[in-house]
C-alpha cells in the first residue's frame, strides 16, 4: 500500500501545499496541475506511480490547498508560480527530474525547463500546450482578447454565470460517458475558486497568458538540442486544447511518443489506467539518462 504524504512548506514567505509519495532515492517525477485543479486532480495517479518514482505534486499558489495571497503581495504572473515551484524543489534537494504537466502546469513546467535544462530529464504533457497549435477558438478566443486589451468589459466575458456549471463543462467536455467522471472533482476545485479574492488572482492570472507564447520558440529550440523524450497524451474531445497541440511536439523531437485517446481536458478522470500505463513504459524507457 502506497503511502501519500500532504506536506507543506514556506516558499518566499508563503505556504506551498504539496502531495508526496515513493522512495525518496527513485528518480523524481513532478506533477503539475493546470486550472482550476490543483495536485488533488493527480490523487489516483500517485499511486501507481509511487512504487516506481519519488513523486512530488504541488498546489501552485492561488489554487488547492496553497496560499492564496492578495495580487498586493504576490505577482501572479507565470513567472512567478514557476519560481515557487523552484524554490520548493530546492528545499527538497531535487535537481533532477521529469515533469507532468497539464494546462497551466505547462507554462510552469517550460520555464522550469529552461531556467536548468539539465534539471529536467522526460516531460509527459497531457494538454499542456507547447506550440501556436492546439489552441480551440471558441474557448480562447474572449482570453486573446482580455490579453490584448484587460478592459472590465473584456474581464466580464470571462466570467461564467455559474461558476460551478463552468468547471463543471472543462471535466465532462469531450468524455463518452460522463458519469464515469467523480463529480468531487469539479466541486473541490469550484470551492477552492470561490474563496473570497480569488476571482481576481485568476483574473492576473489569465491575462499573463499571452506571454507563453513568448516562450514557445526557446522551449522548440531545447527539444530539438536535447531530443528530449516526450509523452504527449491527450483528450480527443478536450475543447480547449485540441489534438494538434499534442501532435506538434514531434516537429521538435525525434522522440516524442503521441497518443490520443478517448476523453477531455482531465484525462486521468476518465482513462486513469491508460494514461498511468503509457506513463510507466515511457518513464522506464526514458527517465534517468
Amino acid at each position: 500500500m502506497v503511502t501519500i504524504f500532504h506536506r507543506t512548506a514556506a516558499i518566499q514567505g508563503h505556504q506551498v501545499f504539496y502531495r508526496e509519495a515513493g522512495p525518496i532515492g527513485a528518480p523524481a517525477i513532478v506533477l503539475l496541475h493546470g486550472y482550476p485543479a490543483s495536485s488533488y486532480m493527480f490523487r489516483n495517479l500517485i499511486p501507481k506511480l509511487a512504487d516506481s518514482y519519488h513523486v512530488i505534486a504541488p498546489d501552485l499558489l492561488g489554487y488547492g490547498l496553497s496560499d492564496a495571497p492578495s495580487l498586493a503581495e504576490f505577482p501572479y504572473t507565470f513567472d512567478a508560480l514557476a519560481n515557487v515551484v523552484h524554490g520548493l524543489l530546492e528545499q527538497l534537494g531535487v535537481t533532477r527530474y521529469a515533469i507532468y504537466v497539464q494546462d497551466y502546469g505547462a507554462p510552469t513546467g517550460w520555464r522550469l525547463a529552461l531556467r536548468d535544462p539539465d534539471a529536467v530529464s522526460a516531460i509527459v504533457t497531457q494538454s499542456g500546450n507547447g506550440y501556436d497549435e492546439g489552441f480551440v477558438e471558441e474557448f480562447w478566443a474572449p482570453i486573446w482578447e482580455y490579453n490584448r486589451d484587460k478592459t472590465a468589459e473584456n474581464a466580464a466575458k470571462l466570467n461564467p454565470s455559474d461558476p460551478v456549471e463552468a468547471v463543471k463543462w472543462q471535466y465532462i467536455t469531450g468524455v463518452d460517458d460522463p458519469e464515469v467522471v467523480d463529480p468531487a472533482a469539479w466541486l473541490h476545485d469550484a470551492a477552492l475558486l470561490a474563496r473570497p479574492g480569488n476571482d481576481k488572482i485568476q483574473l492576473a492570472i489569465i491575462g499573463d497568458y499571452a506571454s507563453n507564447l513568448a516562450v514557445y520558440p526557446a522551449l522548440h529550440q531545447l527539444l530539438r538540442k536535447r531530443q528530449l523524450p516526450v509523452l504527449a497524451v491527450w483528450g480527443k474531445g478536450d475543447q480547449i486544447f485540441g489534438p494538434a497541440g499534442a501532435q506538434a511536439f514531434a516537429r521538435d523531437t525525434e522522440r516524442a511518443e503521441v497518443h490520443l485517446l478517448e476523453g477531455g481536458h482531465f484525462l486521468l478522470e476518465s482513462a486513469l489506467d491508460e494514461v498511468a500505463d503509457l506513463m510507466l513504459d515511457f518513464l522506464g524507457r526514458t527517465i534517468g539518462e
